[in-house]
């Protein structure tokens, strides 16, 4: 039937879909979900940012003063600004679907699961394609923490966060790296008391630990509240409230709050595909791929985060098109993720790319380090957001 099928319509998957509709291949993207564009364009990347831009005017309009402007009785509706990402979220997603359409891919919707290394069996219907190569892209979700399930109304992941309308007065979020972050700075200019627990020594842990130092003392500034090298060791989850108790090495603590978020890692969607019908190698949930994301069967790839690799947008973007011009005959080279960008959307926002300085050490690769205050430089300055 299809040259390639991909499986899952997010950032991975339709990027590699209009590639391969680009270079005169017959592409299906099939999608269970009623929307395209996966969890980054529905309930991760595109409605936090559109609500991050809500907080970062809120907090424009409490500086005035420092503009010569004067604005009293300033009111924020955590509501409204839910209808305004949710309006930027649909219009994106339309986007896409054009975008298939425009390259001649064709949007399948249902739950896909292979029957065998070249055929899919789509539910509910039962309906079946072939195809010569089938590529994965079917994501990852928030993973549970041991004793603190998610219920999806008092212990929630980013999804839920992104639908709430009414906001709570106290929040714990589990986990301080990007995800955690954005929302601490997003509730907290909303006036939500926020904790965050971190596992690691520092906030972001994936930065260098002078950029994590330096996030730390800009969200003490700003009252956000946090906990490293510390993990929840007990939870009571009642519906007056929540109670954690707080492990830091022998010090125990514990934390009241209305609603936890959890954002300390996620789980790959491989439980619906049939991938041991086809005998598919996974590591701990992930799809085993090697550089030029092909997995252990003979014409199945897996892209994205479905395979545990850096777990951005813009690389699994990256991934598909080499991909679907490696399944075009394109010579194209594997992708180098040492020099993948990443960023993190609070304030100060981070972004970083290639090896930092501990991370160089540790490669044995000898480097200098140079540190340049952005309070010291012209725009910045005149900005007033250092």
């Amino acid at each position: 039937d299809y040259d390639v099928a991909i499986i899952g319509s997010g950032p991975a998957g339709y990027v590699a879909g209009i590639r391969a509709g680009q270079l005169g291949l017959k592409a299906a993207v099939i999608e269970r979900d009623d929307t395209l564009g996966g969890v980054c364009l529905n309930w991760g990347c595109i409605p936090s940012k559109a609500l991050l831009k809500n907080a970062e005017v809120l907090e424009l309009f409490r500086r005035a003063e420092a503009f010569g402007i004067s604005v009293e009785n300033v009111q924020a509706d955590f509501g409204k600004a839910i209808d305004r990402s949710r309006r930027v979220v649909d219009t994106l997603t339309k986007g896409v679907a054009a975008l298939l359409r425009k390259n001649k891919v064709q949007h399948i919707k249902g739950q896909a699961s292979f029957s065998d290394a070249n055929t899919l069996e789509i539910a509910p219907d039962g309906r079946k394609i072939t195809a010569s190569n089938i590529i994965i892209a079917t994501g990852a979700r928030a993973r549970s923490i041991p004793g603190l399930e998610i219920d999806k109304k008092q212990v929630i992941t980013s999804r839920e966060a992104l639908e709430m309308r009414k906001l709570p007065n106290r929040v714990v979020i589990v986990g301080g790296g990007a995800t955690g972050a954005e929302f601490a700075y997003l509730w907290n200019a909303y006036g939500v008391e926020v904790t965050i627990v971190e596992l690691l020594p520092h906030l972001l842990p994936n930065e260098d630990e002078e950029i994590s130092r330096f996030l730390e003392r800009s969200f003490t500034r700003q009252g956000i509240n946090f906990h490293t090298s510390a993990k929840v060791s007990k939870a009571s989850v009642k519906k007056k409230g929540i109670s954690l108790e707080i492990q830091r090495g022998e010090e125990a603590s514990t934390l009241e709050c209305d609603l936890v978020l959890i954002a300390a890692g996620v789980q790959a969607n491989t439980e619906e595909i049939g991938s041991s019908k086809i005998a598919l190698d996974l590591d701990r949930g992930f799809v085993k791929v090697n550089s030029e994301m092909a997995t252990n069967v003979p014409g199945v790839y897996a892209i994205g985060d479905v395979t545990g690799i850096m777990l951005l947008a813009h690389v699994g973007m990256a991934q598909g098109v080499m991909t679907a011009e490696r399944i075009a005959g394109l010579d194209t080279p594997p992708l180098d993720y040492q020099f993948m960008p990443r960023a993190t959307y609070c304030h100060p926002q981070v972004a970083s790319f290639g090896l930092y300085g501990a991370a160089g050490q540790r490669a044995r690769i000898r480097c200098k380090s140079w540190q340049v205050p952005l309070p010291g430089q012209r725009q910045s300055t005149s900005h007033r957001r250092c």
